[in-house]
């Protein structure tokens, strides 16, 4: 007994956690700073963790009015129907529940590269395939209608990310509504705003009513906090909006998640001060580092350093832990989280030592 052919398929590579990582190294998780995953230094807000500590005496019971009461506390936010809202296990389960909706055997996709690889994954696992659109390094990484139109064959899904994940480049949203307005009938367009909140653009979401042909993914994992908890979801359009019963999995969001996030959201202090402190630490990286960096919209710097692996490396030995963006086909970059205040200095003087000296031992 054998599963079906996967040679397609790659398998997501998570960055590693600071326990793992101090395991190997043989030091305390505490002596390391994990600035890779772009997690919300902050932690969840005090309400969210008043949350989860009530519902761990309910968590026999089905979450079917925590997942309706989140529904509904995000619907009044976006000023949508209970129905737009699809809340599921992380973004990346939102994503999935569009793939169902719509791919059938051999519809194609369209991906950004370098981007987030689950794009791909979500629609090979429905049976899709996938092209892909490039952003480039030589452009800066920007999202225009036209880098992603010069691609487009009449894919069933288009993908774009704003910010993008790597790079943290963003699309406008008047460019969004261009290429809402170019794709052919069938085509749906995923917007992935899972770094939104850090944004400074309209979310594409209020976009809802007018276009039929879009759905738009959040996700609490980063400036809420919540990721460990894993919930997210898409808004779509009214018109289709009813499909999610149908390819919804069973209670897909737990009951402590829904809890958690319905607690995040109304914790308005937490969330400003989560994205002040990402603004000011974006800032300063692209300030205070010797080397080139990309303008970002999301709660993460790209930074040029040559040699990706080496950099990351040194770095994670002198207690900084950052993302090679090799697996993102970026090996001559990294992507640096950022921190709190005192981390983000840390990280900057670690880093500047680091590629001096990397530098230095080339031949």
């Amino acid at each position: 007994m054998q599963p079906r052919d996967l040679s397609a398929h790659e398998a997501y590579v998570p960055g590693r956690g600071a326990e793992e990582v101090a395991r190997e190294l043989g030091m305390n998780p505490e002596e390391l700073t994990k600035l890779s995953s772009n997690e919300n230094p902050h932690g969840p807000s005090p309400d969210a963790v008043e949350a989860v500590e009530a519902a761990a005496s309910e968590i026999h019971v089905y979450p079917k009015t925590s997942h309706a009461d989140l529904t509904d506390a995000l619907a009044e936010r976006w000023d949508l129907t209970s129905e737009q809202v699809w809340v599921s296990a992380g973004g990346d389960g939102a994503l999935d529940n569009l793939s169902r909706a719509f791919l059938e055997p051999g519809d194609r996709v369209l991906t950004p590269e370098p981007g987030f690889s689950y794009y791909a994954m979500s629609a090979r696992y429905h049976h899709g395939e996938v092209v892909e659109y490039s952003l480039s390094k030589i452009d800066d990484f920007a999202q225009t209608p036209e880098t992603i139109l010069d691609a487009y064959d009449g894919e069933r899904i288009v993908y774009l990310t704003t910010p993008h994940n790597p790079t943290g480049s963003e699309m406008a949203r008047e460019d969004i509504v261009t290429l809402l307005e170019s794709v052919e009938d069938h085509t749906l367009v995923v917007v992935d705003e899972a770094y939104g909140e850090y944004s400074e653009e309209p979310s594409a979401i209020g976009l809802l009513d007018e276009y039929d042909n879009l759905a738009v993914i959040r996700t609490f994992s980063k400036a809420f906090g919540l990721a460990g908890l894993r919930i997210g979801y898409a808004a779509v359009p009214e018109a289709w909006a009813d499909a999610y019963a149908r390819v919804n999995t069973p209670f897909a969001a737990s009951k402590v998640a829904c809890r958690a996030a319905l607690a995040a959201l109304g914790n308005e202090e937490h969330i400003e001060k989560s994205v002040e402190t990402a603004r000011w630490a974006r800032e300063y990286y692209r300030d205070e580092l010797n080397t080139n960096t990309w303008p970002s919209g999301g709660n993460f710097v790209l930074v040029e350093v040559g040699d990706a692996t080496a950099v990351a490396e040194a770095t994670k030995r002198r207690g900084i832990i950052v993302r090679d963006t090799s697996s993102f086909g970026l090996p001559e970059c990294i992507r640096v989280s950022c921190g709190t205040r005192a981390e983000t200095k840390r990280a900057v003087e670690v880093l500047n030592e680091v590629i001096a000296d990397v530098e230095a031992t080339k031949p």
